[in-house]
């Protein structure tokens, strides 16, 4: 079942209420996401990576996952 842009911000959101998300796409299949948050301060490009794909909760687990594909931008705030 694919998942619309809405619908992927709210579960970024959950987990990081302050960040500045955006989100694009338009088959809700294959999507991107640029989140920029001050959790991801210190960390790695793959610890940030992580903790996105941690946010959507399974949606993007396998097969089975409602989302294939997401492009994923991650940053600091300036």
């Amino acid at each position: 079942m694919p998942m619309s842009a809405p619908e992927i911000e709210t579960l970024l959101r959950e987990s990081f209420p302050d960040a500045q998300i955006s989100v694009a796409g338009d088959d809700g299949v294959h999507m991107s996401a640029k989140v920029v948050d001050e959790s991801f301060r210190g960390k790695s490009r793959v610890a940030q990576h992580r903790a996105v794909y941690a946010a959507m909760k399974g949606k993007m687990d396998g097969t089975n996952g409602d989302l294939h594909a997401l492009a994923l931008t991650t940053g600091v705030p300036d």
